[in-house]
């Protein structure tokens, strides 16, 4: 049993903190609760699972504070159905990944470092979740084969947001991701309406990794 599983109140404590930021939504904060963070992060960060911190992970990326993870999918607007098609720009560690799919129909997950996306699929296997479709590949393309989508996420930054993944983002769907610079960049959501019109506001406030094309020919 892990530090983490040995002292729920820190667990509890970040659910407060969460609620106290504003995310009020129950449905994420139970699956906040009920997911082991623990099991995505290395042995030896584990203590700190349950801080809000990022922390490192392979390949030199990191997975993200609980808060910002928590921002984004309040952000996305999922709603009580779990109707809703995803795909993810940035697998990461699969923390993401898998809460969204506790909270959406499909995740179709993509990251350029293999040694990424492997550690992610056996997580995913070991918490028996069988919505999440993962692959190697530059996100930077999107997913074309399985679009269009009904939200796309990104946790990579770039400084303007890709016709290319707007174009694979359904009517009425939502995209949100980090833009900017590394000195000023902000979590940004862009709604495509039923005629393609889109509109954007700001989330608030990102300090994101940006977006390298290409899937990695190492790692």
């Amino acid at each position: 049993m892990s530090e983490a599983e040995h002292d729920p109140f820190r667990k509890m404590r970040l659910i407060l903190e969460l609620r106290r930021s504003g995310i009020t939504d129950n449905d994420l904060l139970n699956a906040i609760e009920k997911l082991p963070r623990e099991q995505f992060v290395d042995p030896e960060f584990e203590e700190y699972a349950y801080d809000d911190v990022a922390l490192p992970i392979a390949c030199g990326q990191t997975i993200s504070r609980p808060s910002d993870v928590a921002t984004i999918i309040y952000s996305l607007e999922l709603g009580k159905d779990r109707s809703c098609t995803i795909l993810e720009i940035g697998t990461g560690s699969g923390y993401l990944t898998a809460l969204m799919s506790r909270l959406a129909r499909r995740i179709n997950t993509v990251d350029r470092y293999r040694t990424l996306v492997e550690a992610a699929k056996q997580r995913f296997d070991n918490l028996g979740l069988a919505n999440i479709i993962s692959q190697c590949s530059d996100g930077a393309l999107g997913w074309p084969a399985s679009a269009p989508f009904d939200r796309i996420v990104a946790t990579c930054a770039l400084e303007d947001v890709p016709q290319v993944w707007l174009g694979q983002l359904k009517a009425g769907g939502m995209l949100i991701m980090p833009v900017g610079t590394n000195e000023d960049q902000r979590l940004m959501r862009y709604r495509k309406d039923k005629s393609g019109k889109i509109s954007s506001d700001a989330v608030g406030l990102s300090n994101f990794l940006h977006l390298v094309e290409g899937a990695a020919k190492e790692l």
